[in-house]
């Protein structure tokens, strides 16, 4: 097998398991108006929503914990094993949810099982999230490495559409009762036996050159207290870069389907088909950038989305609160969407370039996962939280402020694509 093959073939591996992790991921924020009723009773669907963003949000605590735990396993014993254990995670959260009573059944009881669940599943995405990107980064070359990085965000998004278009399918051929009543487990059955197939598929990769290059020369181990040392800078860079940009994604993306639901006044089917059309070509997307920040370089992408995002945030949410034609809500979604692939895009390839091979995975998976579980995990309690308030709007705001303080980094940031550590070629 030519080196380009063999390149090519890990690449493809290792983005197939991607999918495959984060669809077992969106399938709970795709099913939550579903089976929200079934572990958390009330009469207020808010109520119950905000109970279901709740548990969301405790399944990013265990972000952190597992993107140090599996960060280190990564830069120790190598990316392939560390993508193989977060598969293994994920299968197990996957198939709890699958199984697990509803509150009239066992009580108290269903909701901590949820809550068991989300947090292996936390778990899993923490350490993924490092393994993947340090992956797909190591195994491309310099000329492509942004392009190729982007696929990080292709699979991640491909998870989330074929967790929306499995709902879709569930929604035409089931009726609503059956849906409601038991139909919504069969996505995290489904998402439990694809995880397995993924468990062989990455058993089979290779192993990247920084990698083994790192272990020949004796590097020294990766570990917490050598990343607060010696790469304090670095790992506050790739903190605040994220903020702003990981909010806007799950304000444009996982949190809109509730909101043109609970907000908007779309039913379930038209909120689902306006998410599903639109992250799909957010999906398409992402190469484009990739490949366009190989030419200009990361800066300026990461630029466009801060300063679009500013300006636009707030007047896309104010309107999509009155609009009652899908076009027009799918439209402006469509927009925001346009505007965060600038982060999105290349927000993997920007975070591995900073850091050596021998703590690259630590460094990009811990202070992303701290960001993300402040500020992704969190959006649609923060957003359902304002709007009980009864302030929706100050949800927009803070949207916006949060991508200010991340285009306040890029600005002042080097690129990093003429500033890479990834030696290898």
């Amino acid at each position: 097998m030519t080196d380009r093959a063999r390149r090519l073939k890990a690449i493809v591996g290792g983005s197939a398991g991607n999918l495959v992790e984060w669809f077992d991921w969106y399938v709970y924020s795709a099913f939550t108006l579903y089976f929200a009723p079934h572990f958390f009773p009330s009469e207020n669907r808010t109520a119950q929503l905000l109970s279901a963003a709740a548990v969301f949000a405790v399944g990013f605590l265990m972000r952190p914990i597992g993107a140090w735990i599996m960060g280190i396993y990564s830069d120790r014993k190598g990316r392939k094993a560390g993508l193989t254990l977060a598969v293994t995670l994920m299968c197990a959260g996957s198939l709890l949810i699958a199984v697990t009573p509803g509150y009239a059944t066992i009580g108290v009881a269903a909701p901590a099982l949820l809550v068991l669940a989300r947090l292996m599943q936390g778990l899993s995405v923490g350490g993924e999230y490092g393994a993947s990107a340090t992956y797909l980064t190591e195994m491309a070359t310099r000329a492509h490495r942004g392009f190729w990085s982007s696929f990080q965000y292709v699979t991640l998004i491909s998870g989330q559409l074929l967790a929306i278009l499995l709902l879709l399918a569930l929604q035409s051929v089931m009726t609503e009762a059956a849906l409601d009543d038991w139909g919504w487990r069969i996505p995290f059955a489904v998402g439990a036996a694809l995880a397995v197939v993924v468990f062989y598929i990455r058993r089979g990769l290779a192993e990247t050159a920084s990698f083994r290059n790192a272990v020949a020369e004796g590097a020294a181990k990766s570990g917490f207290w050598q990343l607060i040392r010696h790469h304090p800078r670095e790992a506050g860079v790739v903190m605040m870069l994220t903020a702003g940009g990981t909010l806007a994604f799950y304000a444009y993306s996982i949190y809109m389907q509730k909101f043109l639901v609970n907000t908007s006044g779309f039913t379930r089917e038209t909120a689902s088909l306006i998410n599903g059309v639109t992250l799909f070509g957010f999906m398409l997307l992402q190469p484009l950038g990739g490949a366009l920040s190989d030419r200009v370089g990361r800066k300026p992408l990461m630029i466009g989305f801060g300063v679009l995002g500013v300006l636009a945030t707030y007047p896309i949410f104010a309107t999509l609160e009155t609009t009652r034609s899908a076009w027009i809500a799918g439209a402006l979604v469509m927009a925001a969407l346009i505007i965060v692939t600038g982060y999105t895009s290349i927000n993997a390839v920007v975070k591995a370039e900073l850091f050596p091979a021998h703590i690259r995975a630590l460094g990009v998976a811990l202070p992303y996962a701290l960001a993300n579980t402040i500020f992704g995990g969190t959006a649609e309690y923060v957003a359902l939280w304002f709007k009980q308030s009864g302030w929706e709007r100050g949800f927009y705001w803070y949207v916006t402020a949060m991508i200010a303080a991340s285009l306040a980094v890029y600005l002042r940031m080097r690129d990093t694509r003429d500033t890479s550590r990834i030696v290898e070629d």
